[in-house]
This record gives C-alpha cells, structure tokens and sequence, in this order.
C-alpha cells in the first residue's frame, strides 16, 4: 500500500473503505491502526456492530497484537451501541481527545445510519455530513467503513459518504476469479497524492492481506 499510495493515507484525511461482507475490511482496517502504532502514533477503533474483542482476537491471529499498546493508553478499541447522533458525536470525539489519537477507524458509517432512528432521512444524512466534516477537522487520519449490499452499484451505501471523503478505496469479492485469486482492491480517489490505477487483487494470509502487485 505504501508503493500504491505514493506515501500512504495524507495526514489529517479522512478514507472512505467500502465492500461487501468477507472482503477484509476489518483486517485493511486494523492493519490500518498496527501500522500507525508502530510509527508511534495512537489509534483508535470504534466498532457500532462486531464486538471489540472479537476484533482483537482476530487480529491477533494474523499477527497483530494490541494488547501491549492498550494498556499503555496508546490504543483503545472500543465497542459502542449506536443510539442517537448526537451521543455517537461526544462519544467519538471524547475518544480521541482521551489519547490525542492520530488515527481513527469507524466499523462501520452503515450500522451507525441503520440503527439511528430518524423519520426525516435528509436530516440524517446532513447530520452524518457534519460528523465527518468534524472528524476531517480533528486532525486524526480516519479510516471510515461502509458495507455495501451483494450485488450493490456504487462504492458507497447512502451515496454521500465519498463525496467528503479524500480517499475512496474499494475492496472486491468475485466468486469465479480469473487465476485463484477472488479478493481484489481499487483506489477509487485519493486527494493530495498519486496513487495506483490498476485493480489489484490480495489473498489474506496468516500474516493478514498480501497484495499482488505488478
């Protein structure tokens, strides 16, 4: 990813990450965090849906291990019923002043719409627009998960989420690939730096996702 993004993800961005359920979005994401730890910079990941536990373990299969960094207050991974808007906007952003976090992952934008109870969805959408224009203005570099449905056009959910953000990557998943390999990437938009153009596809290993690339 570093040879593909010409430098990684631009400081205080905020990257959209959308594909269907198995595509390794959660793994893309934690790697996203470990990388950051080990340049000394502190994370944190918030799930809405998949219990923070469950993502450690995961991690820790594929040789990320948090535990050391949680500990030492540089990392939080945190689970959070998704209520109301305006309580997931104090509980974020009371989070990242705790650690003066440098890196963000939201698991995931989708859950948080879904369980938001709201009859106006134009006034939903606006108030999640103003949520990531506050996240982009905090100074963290986020990473932004959105689930898209089997079968679904489009690189986002709702439609909206990758006109705020600077980066759009999207994660494949094809049944009957070309060469063994069914899992591929694309960077749909990357502000502010050069990035790769090609589709390129990934296997996850024991050692997390492995790209292929030319």
């Amino acid at each position: 990813m570093d040879r593909l993004l010409i430098g990684v993800f631009v400081k205080s961005s905020i990257n959209l990450l959308s594909g269907v359920s198995g595509t390794g979005k959660t793994i893309f994401a934690s790697k996203f965090l470990c990388q950051g730890l080990l340049k000394g910079e502190t994370g944190i990941y918030l799930s809405f849906e998949e219990p923070a536990e469950d993502i450690l373990v995961s991690a820790y299969q594929l040789g990320m291990d948090f535990e050391k960094y949680i500990r030492a207050k540089r990392a939080v991974f945190e689970f959070i019923p998704p209520h109301s808007l305006d309580e997931i906007d104090f509980e974020i952003f009371k989070r990242i002043e705790r650690i003066q976090a440098k890196r963000l992952v939201i698991d995931s934008l989708t859950i948080l719409s879904l369980a938001t109870k709201s009859d106006d969805e134009a006034k939903m959408r606006s108030r999640m627009f103003d949520i990531l224009q506050k996240i982009k203005k905090s100074g963290v570099t986020s990473l932004v998960i959105s689930e898209l449905l089997e079968g679904q056009q489009g690189v986002s959910r709702f439609g909206f989420e990758e006109f705020i953000a600077d980066g759009v990557i999207q994660l494949h998943y094809l049944e009957y690939s070309i060469g063994g390999v069914p899992r591929s990437l694309i960077i749909r938009k990357m502000r502010n730096t050069k990035h790769g153009l090609d589709i390129y596809p990934f296997e996850i290993t024991e050692k997390g996702i492995v790209l292929k690339t030319r």
